[in-house]
């Protein structure tokens, strides 16, 4: 069963890759940040909540992020397997999944790291925003996201490098060159056929 993690600093492509492992495995994609776009999207209590942060480049609080999650992956269609992207982002985060998936007898079977260089994270997420209106990708917000990635989310690595499930993948490339990538990485672990 695969219970996957994706992690990468913001736009390094993780959530199209994501989802191309997800439906490669069928097994659902849980995005934190599609969830809480769509929340706020529909007007939803959660909604309101979460815009205001994610205009000024903040994260949603733990609490919040760790409750959501839990409750996706409560559903059916994750019984079987999930990809999670977005989420854990820090190393609390880390604990209160590791204590979720513990409550039912699991625990992560491979974390993929895509590595992609700051400069074309910030290059990617300037021209996203451009193509997209995305008022939550303003350069200052850009950078503000990158260094909590630095701060807080690439500790976590370290915590799953220690457990031997993490494959760092060359995030630069095509999308199906990197898409090539973790489809091998995965398939050493036999978590996909060869």
């Amino acid at each position: 069963m695969a219970r996957l993690l994706i992690v990468g600093p913001q736009g390094s492509g993780k959530g199209t890759q994501g989802v191309r492992i997800a439906d490669a495995l069928d097994i659902p994609a849980v995005s934190t940040g599609d969830v809480f776009r769509a929340a706020v999207k529909d007007g939803t209590e959660l909604g309101k909540q979460v815009q205001s942060l994610i205009e000024a480049g903040d994260l949603v609080p733990d609490e919040l992020t760790s409750a959501v999650v839990r409750e996706r992956l409560a559903q059916d269609d994750a019984a079987r397997g999930f990809l999670l992207d977005g989420y854990p982002r820090n190393l609390g985060q880390v604990a209160d999944l590791d204590a979720f998936l513990a409550g039912r007898g699991e625990q992560l079977t491979g974390v993929i790291e895509l590595s992609v260089p700051r400069e074309e994270s910030m290059s990617r997420l300037t021209l996203r925003a451009a193509e997209q209106g995305r008022t939550d990708d303003t350069e200052e917000a850009i950078a503000r996201r990158l260094a909590i990635y630095e701060s807080e989310t690439a500790p976590i690595l370290d915590v799953y490098r220690e457990r031997g499930i993490v494959d760092t993948i060359d995030g630069v490339g095509t999308l199906d060159e990197i898409a090539e990538r973790i489809r091998t990485a995965l398939a050493a672990r036999d978590i996909v056929g060869a």
